[in-house]
């Protein structure tokens, strides 16, 4: 029976979520039930193509990379796939209309990390739309169910929320992905010169996104808002957390946010919504 192999699929897309990432799929707990799955499905994509790129060192990545987006068109064209993520991703894409474009965008920048590059501004922001911003958009594809004047008005602060996460990420795990992969996705940074005036010009920059993101939770429909508020606030914990870090720290560890302040951050958000005090 279909139905059954696609809740197999979908149960996939959650099970690899939750594997992953404790804070994503905390947050997604927080969504209206109806919007679990495809959340779940986009997550799961997204985690399969960066995984490629990242971990499967001594294969082929460029192949893989390249069968994996042969198989992902191939899947929302024909409404099947025999792998599950791919099942239940293209289940989400038809479902909710999602543009073949952002899943393009996405991929394009899943391909700038088979090679050690140091980035400039143009290809910066290049890596940034397409491995975060679009990535934000296929999510509010599903907030808005096919409101399409709502997905236009709340398209710049959803790509400003995912550009904010993404960077911070970038801060988090720059010694990772500067001496294990080779990459360097600052812009213009020396990073033997990595320094308190170069990470305060990044944070400043953050702060900027993240205003405009906040702007856009705040705009999003019942259903969805607490779950995204959810996230913002945990990422919005952790920039807090490397500010108070020196350069050098930031090049030497990971900072991340215990268990126990994930469970804080989640009680005293609850509270701010429900008291509308957001």
């Amino acid at each position: 029976m279909k139905q059954l192999f696609d809740d197999i699929s979908q149960e996939m897309s959650a099970l690899t979520t939750k594997r992953y990432s404790t804070s994503f799929s905390l947050g997604i707990s927080f969504l209206n039930k109806d919007l679990h799955k495809p959340i779940y499905s986009i997550y799961g994509f997204v985690r399969f193509a960066d995984e490629i790129v990242d971990s499967f060192h001594g294969f082929d990545k460029e192949t893989l990379l390249a069968e994996f987006k042969t198989e992902t068109y191939k899947s929302i064209a024909q409404g099947i796939s025999l792998n599950p993520i791919l099942n239940s991703f293209q289940w989400a894409v038809n479902k909710y209309e999602i543009p073949l474009e952002l899943i393009e965008t996405f991929l394009n920048s899943m391909e700038m990390d088979l090679g050690k590059q140091i980035y400039d501004k143009a290809t910066y922001e290049k890596y940034i739309l397409g491995s975060a911003e679009v990535v934000g958009l296929m999510c509010l594809k599903v907030f808005v169910n096919g409101n399409e004047a709502e997905y236009e008005k709340l398209k710049p602060s959803a790509m400003k929320l995912g550009s904010a996460f993404q960077k911070i990420n970038f801060l988090r795990d720059l010694k990772a992905d500067y001496q294990e992969l080779g990459r360097t996705y600052f812009p213009g940074i020396d990073m033997q010169e990595f320094n308190a005036t170069v990470k305060k010009e990044i944070e400043a920059d953050i702060e900027k996104d993240f205003r405009a993101g906040y702007e856009g939770i705040l705009q999003l429909p019942k259903e969805a808002r607490f779950g995204v508020y959810m996230a913002y606030k945990y990422y919005f914990k952790l920039f807090k957390k490397i500010k108070t870090k020196s350069a050098h720290s930031i090049l030497t560890e990971r900072i991340r946010i215990p268990n126990y302040r994930k469970v804080r951050i989640l009680f005293t958000s609850y509270l701010r919504h429900n008291l509308n005090l957001l």
